[in-house]
């Protein structure tokens, strides 16, 4: 199990099983958060046994309530806060993991909590799950990518509602827009997302990495771009399986 302050991380049965560990402020995403998931999740980068990664908050209020507020302000400068922002791109190395990547979200999901599961490639949520962007209530906009997220996800008006209103939504409200993909059954969060995992075929990764790998590159492209991506990837798989 790795050693770190904010977040506990552990590796059984080939899954990264990383939880957001400050419970007492609802597992407010702050600086040390920020240092120790890069850590954790470069450790799960360069391990090759690695076949998946699950994200989950401690305590039973919160999968995460947001950015911890006390630190706004407390950078050195501007010009530091963006170096380290980018030589420390934890949402970046999320999205670029070529495993699949879950996060199992109950309780409290704002702001930056709610910006860690737009970033991971499947979000399954308990029925007491809430969900908000409230930055635009408080005069700042999401600084973690939700506003290019979000509109990939569901579409470029349910995130303009959900950005421009800063209103709270339930899990149901949430499934039918497409932010997760499912309710888990009540107490059965982590037993859900156990079962998904061992359904992910143990001896396809290489399928997974170059699906995900096609979808993520493609995305931005003109449709007769991105299915020479998708052709390309396709016919590496063939070359490697033919060898």
């Amino acid at each position: 199990m790795g050693s770190f302050e904010t977040v506990t991380f552990e590796i059984l049965d080939s899954v990264a099983w990383i939880t957001l560990n400050r419970p007492r402020v609802l597992n407010a995403y702050n600086i040390q958060m920020r240092d120790d998931l890069y850590e954790a999740l470069t450790a799960v980068s360069w391990d090759r046994e690695v076949r998946a990664v699950v994200i989950s908050g401690a305590g039973d209020r919160a999968f995460c309530a947001g950015a911890d507020l006390t630190e706004f302000g407390t950078a050195p400068s501007q010009r530091i806060a963006r170096q380290v922002r980018w030589e420390r791109d934890v949402w970046g190395l999320l999205m670029d993991l070529p495993i699949p990547t879950i996060a199992a979200m109950h309780g409290y999901v704002f702001g930056s909590g709610l910006e860690i599961a737009l970033c991971c490639d499947i979000r399954i949520a308990t029925s007491n799950a809430v969900f908000g962007l409230p930055e635009t209530s408080l005069g700042f906009i999401p600084a973690a990518g939700a506003t290019q997220t979000f509109p990939r996800v569901v579409g470029i008006g349910p995130a303009l509602w959900m950005l421009l209103t800063a209103e709270r939504i339930d899990a149901r409200r949430a499934l039918s827009m497409g932010i997760i993909s499912e309710i888990a059954p009540e107490g059965g969060l982590m037993d859900r997302c156990q079962a998904l995992v061992k359904g992910f075929p143990v001896s396809g990764g290489a399928g997974l990495a170059s699906a995900k790998a096609a979808m993520r590159r493609g995305l931005d492209l003109p449709l007769g771009e991105g299915l020479k991506v998708e052709s390309g990837l396709a016919r590496k798989l063939l070359r490697v399986r033919n060898r």
